[in-house]
């Protein structure tokens, strides 16, 4: 996420860079192109580049959208949004808030996931008291109460601590709290908030715990729509994520052009971060399942773990049916060698 002084630079730099490109998108829609919306999870960041590498390389036009990208932001709920039909498409929190939508009624569907993994770590210092998950007892501890608190309860329940036995505390946008050592353990993601300690503390200074290695799995930033919209537009789903995947692929193959869409979009950012974000976030689309499958792939197996977590943590009343909130049949379509790296 964007340091709260850079938020509303963004959002103004965002206006600036959209109105460019609408040019394009503008006259491209004297063709009959089929208007659809991208709603992201946050504001303009490399996290999303390669939405922006397929609208500015025309890919939706090629295939008959006119796309507008809308950037998420505080407060802004992106499964309201497509569950109303304000938006098209969405670029979710992850499978936990694909989960808590359908738990709530809403009728929306997962068509794709971006990171194939948890994008969060937990992190301490070499030097201090905590050298293992079985450390985390009694020790403080922030986090965010969005999914990662859940994440965090699990792997200490995997070593027998319950979480009421650690000092679990709200975390905020800064991690200044844990470069001064007022907490043991902060959480970070791993595009974001770990570049910025890695920066301040010193990567050779910290301890990472990946929820993976305790046996927890939480793929997150999940691509979604309506249910009405699979039924009535399934081509234009189809459509959609086959640009998409090219807007990736390009943006991996050459990441400093991807870069410099982004900085020319919302060139307050810090270059030298999203480049970092970027090399992250690569990390993250490729792993698990998708090194064979492809990129977006929806592994029924990880979604099913994070599931029962959800429904034994009480997030979700129950279990959701995967087969009506996860459909795989869209990505699977384009195949697995065009959508791998």
């Amino acid at each position: 996420m964007l340091n709260r002084r850079n938020v509303f630079a963004a959002f103004a730099a965002a206006a600036i860079g959209f109105q460019g490109l609408g040019m394009t998108v503008g006259q491209a829609s004297a063709q009959d192109l089929v208007d659809a919306s991208l709603r992201l999870k946050w504001l303009t960041q490399a996290q999303f580049a390669g939405f922006y590498v397929a609208l500015e390389k025309g890919y939706y036009t090629e295939e008959g959208i006119n796309l507008t990208i809308n950037p998420g932001g505080p407060n802004l709920l992106t499964e309201n949004l497509v569950a109303t039909g304000a938006d098209t498409f969405g670029l979710s929190g992850g499978t936990d808030s694909v989960f808590a939508a359908r738990d709530k009624g809403l009728p929306i569907v997962c068509i794709g996931v971006s990171h194939q993994e948890t994008p969060f770590v937990f992190v301490s210092r070499k030097d201090g008291a905590v050298q293992d998950v079985a450390d985390f007892k009694g020790k403080t501890i922030t986090t965010w109460f969005t999914g990662a608190n859940h994440v965090l309860s699990a792997m200490l329940s995997k070593v027998g601590i319950d979480a009421k036995e650690a000092d679990i505390q709200p975390q905020q946008v800064s991690v200044t709290p844990f470069v001064d050592k007022q907490v043991d353990v902060v959480t970070a993601t791993r595009y974001n908030e770990l570049y910025v300690i890695n920066q301040r503390v010193g990567k050779e200074n910290l301890n990472l715990f990946v929820p993976e290695d305790s046996g927890v799995s939480f793929p997150r930033d999940t691509l979604i729509v309506s249910e009405q919209t699979t039924q009535e537009k399934p081509e234009l789903v189809e459509k959609f994520l086959r640009a998409s995947v090219k807007g990736w692929k390009d943006a991996f193959a050459n990441e400093k052009e991807a870069i410099d869409i982004i900085m020319k979009i919302a060139p307050t950012l810090d270059r030298a971060q999203q480049e970092f974000m970027l090399g992250e976030i690569k990390v993250l689309m490729t792993a698990g399942k998708a090194k064979t499958d492809g990129i977006f792939t929806i592994d029924k197996a990880a979604v099913g773990s994070a599931n029962d977590l959800l429904a034994r943590y009480g997030v979700i009343s129950k279990p959701v049916d995967l087969d009506a909130a996860f459909d795989a049949s869209f990505i699977d379509k384009i195949p697995a060698a065009d959508r791998s790296l």
